[in-house]
C-alpha cells in the first residue's frame, strides 16, 4: 500500500481491488428470480385474467382492476392497512430506540433481562396469535377473571377500536424487540470519544442522546421503519387468527382481502390484482423513505480515517 500526494493510503489496484467478483453473487441473484421475480411476473399477469382455480385462466383484460376501483371493501382495507401500519411505526419506533439504547449499556442484569424480552420474537406469528387468542377469550381469557378492567362482557375483539388496539398490541410485543436488537446493535457502534468530549462540556444523559445517539441512529431508523412499514402492509397470519377481519369487515386489512377473494370467493385474478397493488404501495413507499431520507446516499466512515 502506497501513498498518494495527499498523504492518504492508495491501495493496489483502485478501489474495488479485493471485493469479490459477480459470481459470488450469482447465486443469490438466481434465488430471488426464480422464486420472487418469476412469481411477481405470474401475479401481475394472472391480475388480467379470470380464473376460479379450475380450469385455465380467461383473459379479462381490466375488468379485475375496474372491480377494484369501485369496491368498498378494498378502499377500506387499504385505510386500514394504513392505519396498523401507522400505529405500529408510531408505537414501535420510540419504544425500540429507547430499549435498544438501554440494551446497548453495562447494566447490572441487562443481558438477563433483554433475553427474557427477546422471547416474544422466536415465536412464529401464528404462535404469538393463538396464545393471545386463548388470553383475551371473553370467557376463560383475562377478560373474564379481570372484568373490572375490561368492563361490559370483556369481548374486547367485538369492537372495531378494540380490535384495532389488539392488533397493533399484538405487533409491538411480538416486533418490537426485532427492532430493538437493529438499535441495540447501531448504539453500540457509535465512537466512544464523541460521549467522552460530550462528558468534558458538561452534557448531561438527555442531551447526549439527542445530540449524539439519535443522530447516530439515522441509518437504524430509516431501515427500521421501512421493515415496518413492508410488515405492516403484509401483515396477514394475525389478522387471520385474533379476529379474521371481523367484527363485520372492521379489520378486514389488503392481505386479508386478498386471502378471502382467492380462498374463499374463489376468484384469483382479483386476488392478484389485489397483491400487485400491495408490492406497488410498499415498493413506492420503501423508494420514497429511501430518496427523502438520503439513505441511498449514505455510506459508513470508520473513526479515524
Amino acid at each position: 500500500m502506497t501513498r498518494s500526494d495527499t498523504g492518504r493510503p492508495r491501495h493496489p489496484g483502485g478501489p474495488n481491488a479485493g471485493r469479490p467478483g459477480f459470481a459470488w453473487a450469482l447465486p443469490a441473484t438466481l434465488f430471488f428470480a426464480l422464486f420472487a421475480i418469476l412469481p411477481l411476473i405470474g401475479v401481475a399477469v394472472m391480475s388480467f385474467t379470470s380464473w376460479s382455480g379450475l380450469g385455465n385462466p380467461a383473459f379479462n383484460g381490466l375488468d379485475n382492476w375496474v372491480k377494484l376501483a369501485g369496491d368498498k371493501v378494498m378502499m377500506q382495507s387499504l385505510w386500514l392497512s394504513a392505519l396498523l401500519t401507522l400505529l405500529g411505526v408510531a408505537i414501535q419506533t420510540p419504544l425500540s430506540i429507547l430499549l435498544g439504547t438501554w440494551a446497548a449499556g453495562h447494566q447490572k442484569n441487562r443481558a438477563i433481562l433483554s433475553a427474557i424480552y427477546f422471547v416474544p420474537l422466536l415465536l412464529s406469528s401464528a404462535a404469538v396469535s393463538v396464545l393471545w387468542r386463548a388470553l383475551l377469550d371473553p370467557n376463560f381469557g383475562l377478560p373474564g377473571q379481570f372484568s373490572s378492567f375490561f368492563g361490559g362482557d370483556g369481548n374486547v375483539l367485538g369492537t372495531q377500536a378494540g380490535a384495532i388496539a389488539v392488533l397493533t398490541f399484538v405487533g409491538a410485543w411480538q416486533f418490537t424487540p426485532l427492532h430493538t436488537l437493529l438499535y441495540q446493535g447501531a448504539a453500540r457502534s457509535v465512537p466512544p470519544v464523541l460521549y467522552q468530549a460530550a462528558d468534558i462540556d458538561g452534557a448531561g444523559t438527555v442531551r447526549k442522546f439527542f445530540s449524539i445517539t439519535l443522530p447516530q441512529l439515522r441509518n437504524t431508523i430509516v431501515t427500521s421503519v421501512i421493515l415496518m412499514v413492508v410488515g405492516g402492509l403484509t401483515t396477514f397470519d394475525t389478522v387471520l387468527i385474533l379476529t379474521k377481519g371481523g367484527p363485520g369487515t372492521d379489520t378486514t386489512i389488503t392481505a386479508f382481502y386478498m386471502y378471502r377473494k382467492a380462498f374463499q370467493s374463489f376468484d384469483f385474478g382479483v386476488a392478484s390484482a389485489i397483491a400487485l397493488v400491495l408490492v406497488i404501495i410498499a415498493t413506492t413507499i420503501s423508494l420514497v423513505l429511501v430518496r427523502v431520507t438520503g439513505y441511498d446516499k449514505m455510506h459508513s466512515v470508520q473513526e479515524g480515517i
